[in-house]
């Protein structure tokens, strides 16, 4: 019997002056363990006269991670921090009571052709955690967990899984790891999983129970002690997952919280402008007409 419960396809959708790949929330599925939520950034080639361009924009209750395979970011938030990401580092900001941040091209590569490629996810913090303080935490790239099993590399980007630990502060049990192989060959790590767990191929093609699934596709496991496919060569793929948090999260636009209640009152502080401001920003995104989960 297949183990994969769930495919999901990315879909299109807009944030502003970007087109994304929307990964999660789906309809069938609005959370992998604590993951909430998933965008699919590029590949995009930008000119000299397109930058990223992402105003000042609030969040509760979540953690985001940033994690980009090509171009930069200058992530400015409510807390102070101002941190370009690189390819290969994390950026992990944890908005907590709530939180403003901005991402922009950074200011050397405006004026210059550009590219930019990655992957932003927004992890649910436990109830108890919903309020906590504001916090930013950047991981370079050079911390990150990374080792080789015969033709196939590993890095734990998040969390604890296949006996490592990554830097990233977490607040729950869960894993992020990266995938990649060289020749194709066959990936067994159940017995190393736990709590809910989804695969997403970035590029190249996986084989389980007989079928082919390629890029831009997320495979939900039924069961995450059964995780074993077969990887076609020069293959990229994702694993993520962990604990369910026992409270349905509940999405409003950039809100994630275990109350609907608390979800109103973030959609009023953020039109009545009383959130945390970005120092040195004036302009911000306003909440939207039409809500968006």
């Amino acid at each position: 019997m297949s183990n994969i419960s769930l495919i999901i396809e990315e879909r299109a959708a807009n944030i502003g002056n970007f087109m994304v790949g929307r990964l999660l929330p789906f309809r069938q599925k609005r959370a992998v363990g604590p993951f909430v939520f998933i965008d699919h950034m590029g590949p995009v080639k930008m000119s000299e006269r397109e930058n990223m361009e992402v105003l000042p924009h609030p969040h509760i209750g979540l953690s985001t991670l940033t994690f980009l395979f090509d171009g930069a970011i200058m992530h400015r938030d409510s807390i102070g921090s101002e941190v370009e990401i690189q390819p290969g580092a994390v950026n992990w900001m944890t908005a907590g009571s709530g939180v403003v941040h901005s991402e922009r091209t950074p200011e050397r590569l405006q004026d210059s052709t550009k590219s930019l490629h990655g992957l932003q996810i927004w992890v649910a913090l436990p109830k108890e955690l919903e309020e906590t303080s504001p916090s930013f935490t950047h991981i370079d790239a050079n911390q990150i967990p990374e080792w080789q099993e015969d033709s196939i590399s590993f890095k734990l980007i998040a969390g604890e899984a296949l006996d490592k630990k990554s830097p990233v502060p977490v607040h729950s049990h869960l894993y992020f790891i990266e995938i990649k192989s060289q020749n194709a060959t066959k990936v067994s790590i159940g017995d190393k999983l736990y709590g809910e767990s989804a695969l997403y191929i970035l590029n190249g093609s996986v084989f389980s129970e007989g079928n082919e699934y390629g890029p831009k596709q997320i495979l939900v496991a039924k069961d995450a002690k059964l995780c074993e496919f077969d990887i076609a060569e020069n293959s990229t793929v994702y694993i993520f997952g962990g604990e369910s948090f026992p409270e349905e999260r509940y999405i409003d636009w950039n809100f994630v919280s275990s109350s609907k209640e608390r979800l109103a009152k973030a959609k009023e502080d953020w039109i009545n402008q009383k959130f945390p401001k970005v120092v040195g920003e004036t302009d911000f995104v306003p909440y939207p007409t039409f809500k968006k989960s």
